[in-house]
């Protein structure tokens, strides 16, 4: 079958990205699970890390990434409903673990969910045909598939780390940073849907601009050595934002800590400028900040987003959609950051 694959790992990752044809098809589902006829998929960051390679992952090549794709449902496994066949669905790539059961651990109550990433731990979507749980997916009905291919995974992440974790309420102010990835931009739809003012960041004047005209209420140009905290608090009346939401990591951190107000929540769900960063602890503490983490998201978060979705209220923001053929040149613009939202695959043509 047709796929897009990974030959080797190593910077450009473009330079590794190949079409194949002679890709091995997709086999059968297994019990639980469903085989989805590919219409489009998107890009994400995780497209790069797996080009790149991923501590504590052991990656082989060549190999298929994609963790967002829609498409049809062709096949059910055993226990699967037959009423999922062709159905136009997105898939939650994040498969949770079964948790360990020790005599000696303690309760797991607050105990984290463990993930896999389909396209990360295994061949993902970047494919005609690919098999996932049917506990995973959810129906997005008569829809641009390239639109739904674009909304699962970075809505999900947003969704999750700003609502779930962060505990967002309508009405609360939010501060996004490195607007134009796919994560920011969901971010940014989730905040304007709550009815939050939002403040964006960017190196690029024109990414603010843009940003601008989907909602956001101000735009803060960031060249790096300027402390766009104060600012932040400037446009604030002085009390800063509720909710920091931050995926650029090392050259951000303290900055959205010095912007939060009392009380405030600085969600992280990942770091593409680099993972160590300085913190400013007594900030925390008398501000009696929240600093949280967030992985993805639970499948009942899915089927909300995916709800959502449906009824108009939440969209992604597309970059450009490439035919699947010439998927090298959708790498390059992805690793060069030239996108403003979601890089898409079209595989209809």
């Amino acid at each position: 079958m047709k796929a897009v694959i990974i030959t080797e790992q190593g910077p450009p990752v473009a330079d590794h990205i190949e079409f194949r044809t002679d890709w091995p098809d997709c086999p059968p589902p297994g019990p639980g699970r469903v085989t989805i006829r590919t219409e489009a998929s998107a890009l994400n960051h995780m497209d790069i890390w797996v080009g790149l390679g991923i501590p504590g992952v052991e990656l082989t090549y060549p190999r298929v990434s994609g963790c967002d794709a829609c498409g049809v449902v062709e096949a059910v496994g055993d226990g699967v409903d037959e009423a999922w066949v062709g159905r136009r669905v997105i898939v939650n790539a994040a498969v949770a673990q079964p948790e360990r059961e020790h005599p000696d651990d303690p309760p797991a109550s607050s105990l984290a969910p463990a993930y896999e990433l389909i396209g990360e731990h295994s061949n993902g979507m970047h494919c005609e045909r690919f098999n996932a749980p049917a506990s995973n997916v959810a129906v997005v009905g008569d829809v641009d598939p390239h639109h739904a291919a674009a909304f699962g995974l970075v809505t999900l992440t947003a969704w999750s780390m700003m609502t779930t974790k962060g505990n967002l309420r309508p009405g609360q102010s939010v501060l996004i940073t490195g607007i134009g990835g796919g994560v920011a931009t969901a971010a940014l739809s989730i905040a304007k849907w709550m009815g939050c003012p939002t403040i964006v960041t960017s190196r690029h004047q024109w990414k603010l601009d843009k940003a601008r005209e989907l909602g956001a209420d101000h735009g803060l140009l960031d060249t790096g050595s300027n402390d766009w905290s104060k600012e932040v608090r400037k446009l604030t009346g002085k009390r800063g934002v509720d909710l920091a939401v931050d995926s650029v990591g090392k050259p951000t951190h303290d900055k959205c800590l010095g912007a939060l107000a009392r009380g405030g929540a600085y969600v992280t769900p990942g770091c593409t400028a680099g993972p160590i960063a300085e913190t400013n602890i007594a900030r925390i503490f008398w501000n009696q900040l929240r600093v949280l983490g967030s992985t993805m998201g639970s499948n009942a978060e899915f089927r909300e987003i995916a709800a959502l979705f449906r009824a108009g209220h939440l969209a992604p923001v597309i970059d450009s959609v490439h035919s699947a053929s010439v998927a090298a040149d959708a790498w390059r613009r992805l690793e060069a950051a030239d996108q403003f939202g979601n890089v898409v695959l079209d595989w209809t043509v």
